[in-house]
């Protein structure tokens, strides 16, 4: 007999248990299941809007997958109350850890939002000549915490995304040709106008140098020692530096053959005889 009634003692408790959380529970099923869903179409709208504006896959992955986690937090946040569990504590806790994380991330964090920014602005591209935090070269990689940018000497510079997005960046190819301005200095004595072909024949025969922009010379300035004599070929932005060094090679060479000095910094002393 006292088994008979331990059974109905659990069998009404299971029934008083039922009626109490059975629709709690179902609920939650419900909200569970629709929740589910909806992140599902959620992420999928996220990635048409992503794709509309050409960002990097990496940013889209990244971003879908910072969303997809936040809405499923939510979701469980959501699921838990609606049982009967008390989740103050628990977003509370969630809290915590997420500033925690952020703060030991922080350096990190920045540069992901700087990598967000290059991505999004488009300030330079793959294979762009930049110059940007003490560094010129040509963007090799542009990935979502730092951009690597190949330097004159084949050197590989890593510049965070963070510090870059936010420094001033002067790219040379956004326009297309660019000009390489050299400039060169012959004494006061030589012929402005006889230096002035040479340097426009060594312009028109050399091959990387544009025909359109036309090439000039210009006289920039009447300094100490020299009348500075400045070139202004137009190029392409892999041809810079190649052209630019082989420009002041080949004037000097020409410069010798027709006797047009470049002078050197030189002082005049003049001596006075005292009794």
């Amino acid at each position: 007999m006292e088994n008979i009634e331990n059974y109905r003692t659990y069998y009404q408790q299971a029934i008083e248990f039922l009626f109490e959380f059975g629709p709690k529970l179902i609920g939650a099923i419900i909200i569970l299941v629709a929740g589910l869903w909806l992140i599902k179409q959620i992420i999928k709208l996220a990635r048409r809007v992503i794709r509309r504006n050409h960002l990097d896959p990496i940013v889209e992955s990244f971003i879908l997958k910072i969303v997809a986690w936040g809405l499923r937090i939510l979701l469980i946040i959501t699921v838990l109350s609606q049982v009967g569990i008390v989740t103050t504590s628990l977003a509370a806790m969630i809290g915590a850890v997420g500033l925690a994380i952020g703060l030991s991330l922080q350096g990190s964090l920045s540069n992901f939002a700087g990598g967000v920014i290059i991505f999004i602005f488009k300030p330079f591209k793959t294979g762009d000549l930049i110059e940007a935090q003490g560094v010129t070269g040509w963007v090799r990689e542009i990935k979502i915490f730092q951009t690597y940018i190949e330097g004159v000497e084949n050197k590989i510079h890593i510049v965070p995304n963070g510090e870059l997005s936010n420094d001033v960046i002067t790219n040379y190819s956004k326009e297309g040709a660019i000009r390489t301005d050299t400039t060169i200095g012959i004494s006061y004595d030589a012929d402005i106008k006889k230096a002035r072909t040479i340097m426009m024949d060594i312009m028109e025969n050399h091959e990387h140098v544009l025909k359109d922009p036309a090439p000039s010379v210009v006289v920039t300035e009447l300094a100490d020692n020299s009348v500075n004599l400045r070139m202004q070929p137009w190029v392409y932005d892999k041809h810079y530096y190649p052209t630019r060094f082989e420009l002041y090679e080949q004037v000097k060479i020409k410069f010798d053959e027709a006797g047009i000095g470049i002078p050197y910094p030189q002082r005049v002393v003049h001596l006075k005889k005292q009794d």
